[in-house]
């Protein structure tokens, strides 16, 4: 029995769950639960130094506040376990290190001769005798774990918590930190009170995305050009799946996460000890296991509570670290998410994966957190505005879209860091396999929405920096004010927010918008009417009518309401008061 996990942040020592009955066999399967050639995320075994700023206790301590004693005890790894699991995570090391290394060092041994059957027998053999080196290792460390008592202790309640979900065992199971692959799932895809009332939930193969349009239409679909097209078709899904993705979602690699651990750690303790978040497991419709930390504000005194903030992060983005402080900050309730692959989520972060997740996050927001749709905001940093754009898409009753520093589409961006030459191929890959396509997603949602460019931004410029008009989240702005205010955005309002838009000062910005003298009452008005006569879904045909100086002043008064400028740099977090909902009639 535990008290708060305020006082429990265990080790990573206390990993992993084995469903089993015997003790011998308890062991076998522990030893091997861990294996460093598994690509794991091993959570919490670097939060002493986080406790140890805060209690000033040794960095080999482990808290376990027990309700008998006044004094709470730590955990620590006896000697046999200690050292076993040293050198477990040792060999993750290297085998992360030779897997991303193995096509170059294959092509170097291929180059010197050494991948001949006679060099390839004696390295077998070797490689064989370490795997059961660390076989041995592995069994060494499970019973070093399992003749520990406090370790028994928590296998026995996450097997009980397996078994029955009951309030009681989640709440014992809370008090520890643990490798999220043992982790209970709370939310499934298919639980029956996800689906009432939905039109058409997603399948096992995934939600619906927008596909694109065929490279070249109007070209016959023989068999003849399907076989022309394989190779092109093989090459791209090749640097799609090793390349691509990679560079696309740097986050997904194992090296990085081992890398950012101690401070990942460190967030996830501040979340659940300073703001009480409760972290929760989802399986989304593909499989893959999603881990997200939700922290409740409703029982406040502050209206902002009320609402749910629903964070999509970047592609280096873990919600530990991410964008999630901003709106907490703000004083709104707040639901932070993993994309696939990254820390405790599993899977690649393909654009599939990604809408999969994040459907199973806002059904889980609505279903079990009880939040309704109006009362949720997606709110999106960078590559996060596919899943967000994404999910205003398919969830149109959602309050508001908030993206920030992100873009129009991924192919200008793909191909500002590529090689010219690899135009083509680059354009083919990011279609059929990482089609980001923000813009076009964003234009089928009818609520607010906000933009917020950030006028240094280095990520989502296509030239440099300071070419504030290379920043792809203008083109996400005119896409959006062009389908939505067609007749607004024709040649004299498009030149104008082209002007506003050239601007990267709040006295440029006033000086374009005074010199069209933008009647802001008479804009409003103008809105209001139409809207009151016509509805509100979009497009609008207002401006049909009106002269090209009504126009302009239309045209720059909507890119005002729809656009906020931040003065800094890409990865600069946003401060608190910058956080704002957005403009609506």
């Amino acid at each position: 029995m535990f008290r708060s996990r305020s006082k429990l942040p265990t080790s990573s020592h206390i990993s992993s769950y084995v469903k089993c009955y015997s003790f011998p066999l308890r062991i076998v399967m522990e030893s091997f639960h861990y294996l460093p050639l598994s690509s794991v995320y091993t959570e919490s075994y670097l939060y002493p130094s986080f406790e140890k700023k805060r209690a000033g206790l040794p960095n080999a301590a482990f808290t376990f506040a027990s309700k008998s004693g006044s004094e709470d005890t730590y955990y620590q790894p006896r000697a046999l376990e200690k050292h076993a699991d040293s050198i477990l995570a040792l060999a993750s090391v290297f085998w992360s290190i030779s897997y991303y290394s193995s096509p170059f060092a294959i092509f170097y041994l291929y180059r010197k001769g050494y991948l001949s059957l006679s060099k390839v027998v004696p390295f077998s053999h070797y490689a064989g005798t370490l795997l059961l080196l660390l076989a041995g290792v592995a069994c060494l460390r499970g019973i070093g774990r399992w003749t520990n008592p406090q370790y028994r202790q928590f296998i026995t309640i996450l097997e009980a918590t397996h078994r029955n979900q009951s309030v009681e065992n989640k709440r014992q199971l809370a008090n520890y930190n643990f490798d999220f692959r043992s982790w209970p799932v709370d939310f499934h895809w298919e639980e029956p009170s996800s689906r009432k009332g939905s039109r058409g939930g997603p399948s096992r193969r995934g939600v619906a995305l927008l596909r694109p349009e065929p490279l070249h239409r109007g070209t016959a679909d023989t068999f003849l050009n399907r076989v022309k097209k394989l190779p092109c078709q093989i090459t791209s899904y090749l640097v799609a799946h090793t390349l691509g993705r990679r560079m696309l979602y740097p986050g997904s690699v194992y090296l990085l996460q081992k890398a950012l651990m101690p401070v990942l750690l460190q967030g996830q303790a501040r979340l659940v000890e300073e703001c009480n978040g409760r972290r929760a497991k989802l399986l989304a419709c593909d499989g893959n296991e999603i881990d997200t930390m939700f922290v409740d504000r409703r029982g406040t005194a502050e209206p902002q509570g009320q609402k749910l903030v629903i964070c999509c992060e970047g592609n280096a983005g873990f919600y530990e670290v991410g964008c999630v402080s901003t709106p907490l900050e703000a004083g709104y309730s707040v639901l932070g998410w993993n994309h696939p692959g990254f820390a405790g989520s599993t899977g690649v972060p393909f654009p599939q994966n990604e809408a999969n997740a994040m459907d199973v996050v806002v059904q889980f927001a609505i279903h079990r957190l009880g939040f309704q749709p109006q009362d949720i905001v997606i709110y999106a940093w960078s590559i996060g505005g596919f899943t967000a754009t994404w999910a205003a898409m398919s969830y149109p009753d959602i309050s508001a879209v908030i993206l920030d520093a992100s873009f129009d589409d991924l192919v200008p961006l793909a191909l500002k860091v590529m090689p010219d030459s690899w135009r083509v191929l680059v354009t083919r890959t990011v279609r059929q396999h990482l089609n980001l396509n923000n813009s076009e997603q964003l234009c089928r949602f009818q609520g607010p929405v906000l933009l917020i460019r950030r006028t240094k931004d280095e990520i989502i410029t296509t030239t440099v920096p300071e070419d504030i008009m290379s920043n792809r989240g203008n083109d996400l702005l005119l896409k959006l004010l062009q389908f939505r205010y067609p007749r607004v955005m024709v040649e004299e309002g498009l030149r104008a927010v082209r002007q506003w838009l050239e601007a990267s000062s709040q006295l440029e910005e006033a000086s374009v918008y005074s010199r069209w003298e933008v009647e802001e009452d008479w804009c409003l008005s103008v809105l209001r009417s139409y809207q009151a006569e016509h509805g509100p879904d979009f497009p609008w045909s207002v401006g049909e009518d009106m002269s090209a100086d009504g126009r302009r002043q239309l045209a720059l008064f909507l890119a005002r309401k729809h656009l906020h400028n931040f003065d800094a740099t890409h990865c600069t977090p946003l401060p608190a008061e910058h956080f704002q909902m957005p403009w609506h009639l």
